[in-house]
């Protein structure tokens, strides 16, 4: 039996995404940039997608930008923010402490080109952040807040409408990450009150290396990429057509089919976290209600997370203990570490994701092999032995 729980870190391409990229790979192959029929066709593709893409959005499709992906869109939505707004003498920066590090390396990067950059502190156990603590950090020179719409690794919804509303009212650029919301919530932008808006293709069963950004009118934006004229002047380089196709077709699956999968995912991640906590020591990460359908997040004390993925790999069962952009570190997720985890419990960290494509054979499986895998590396474990001695002597 196996089963993939690992669908924060990548999905697989749906069979309605691949049908609608194969005829840009050997019919319909013409750059989008060149006036012949082969490139026109190519281009009407290329704004017939874009259309698609906005409507699941909430948007107009004026104001959708092609990317390769989730991080790109994010460097391109934050420095474009902080550097126009650097001219308007704003440098000012706010973001929060669980983010990914698509936005927490950029912010660093700006904070060494002079800006000053503030990073709320969340709340403990959920991770949410606190409307209040913003608004105290809110300045005259604050250019940008970017705050995720879902976290990667503990799976829960931040307040997005709310923030953006406090927001517009003060003419802040507010940005959001939305790489794990699309596709599995609700995100309508205009609802949400932000401005700008990343997302990427392979997390809701479309192809890696496309991704888009959402960049409200009247906001501007910035090229990242310089040498050509395409999307609009703000990035330069052929498009990537049959992904975008793909990625466009993937989320109009998604989206349509938003409320029974989500009920459903739903389902299976309760019934997940329901029998995970029957585990002595065991600490759900994030929150309970505003959660992603699919995400469940567990610390277990007396282990490591790496010995425990490579186990359960050999059960059939793939999952994470963190951020895939971050799974070759040995230190523990500064996620975890931003909501309260201590080290030595942080260390032992596993994340299950799940996706419409998930089945109750699977969670069944995975209920039924990770208790007896915590249980055999805890035996062969001196730290849950000192941990149990300790316990004994209270």
């Amino acid at each position: 039996m196996k089963a993939y729980m690992d669908n924060a870190a990548t999905t697989r391409l749906s069979e309605t995404a691949r049908r609608a990229m194969e005829p840009y790979y050997d019919e319909i192959y013409g750059n989008p940039s060149s006036l012949h029929g082969w490139g026109q066709a190519a281009s009407a593709a290329l704004q017939d997608a874009r259309e698609r893409v906005a409507v699941c959005l909430g948007a107009d499709p004026k104001e959708i930008y092609f990317t390769s992906g989730g991080s790109e869109a994010d460097n391109q939505a934050i420095q474009s923010a902080a550097w126009l707004g650097a001219a308007k003498g704003k440098k000012h920066i706010i973001t929060g402490a669980v983010e990914h590090h698509a936005v927490l390396h950029t912010v660093e990067a700006l904070a060494k080109d002079g800006f000053d950059v503030t990073v709320l502190p969340v709340e403990a156990e959920t991770g949410l952040v606190r409307l209040a603590d913003l608004e105290a950090a809110l300045r005259s020179d604050t250019a940008l807040v970017t705050v995720m719409t879902a976290n990667n690794e503990i799976g829960t919804v931040q307040p997005i409408a709310e923030i953006g509303a406090l927001l517009r009212a003060r003419k802040i650029v507010f940005h959001t990450d939305a790489v794990q919301a699309v596709g599995h919530i609700p995100v309508d932008v205009r609802a949400l009150n932000v401005d700008m808006l990343s997302l990427s293709g392979h997390k809701f069963h479309g192809p890696k290396g496309t991704g888009a950004l959402y960049c409200r009118k009247g906001v501007p934006l910035r090229a990242l990429l310089l040498g050509g004229a395409q999307e609009r002047n703000r990035r330069a380089g052929t498009e990537n057509i049959p992904a975008v196709i793909g990625m466009a077709a993937a989320l109009e699956e998604a989206t349509a089919e938003l409320a029974e999968a989500g009920q459903r995912v739903a389902g299976y991640r309760d019934q997940l976290i329901a029998g995970l906590e029957q585990i002595e020591r065991s600490h759900l990460n994030g929150a309970r209600q505003n959660r992603l359908p699919g995400n469940v997040n567990f610390c277990f004390e007396g282990l490591e997370g790496e010995s425990l993925l490579l186990l359960l790999d050999s059960k059939g069962i793939a999952a994470s203990s963190g951020s895939a952009c971050t799974s070759g570190s040995l230190e523990p997720s500064h996620v975890l570490l931003a909501i309260g985890r201590p080290h030595e419990i942080a260390h032992g960290s596993l994340r299950l994701s799940l996706s419409r494509y998930t089945t109750q054979a699977e969670i069944d499986h995975a209920l039924r092999e990770i208790p007896r895998v915590v249980q055999y590396l805890r035996e062969m474990s001196p730290v849950w032995e000192n941990i149990m001695k300790a316990s004994n002597l209270k």
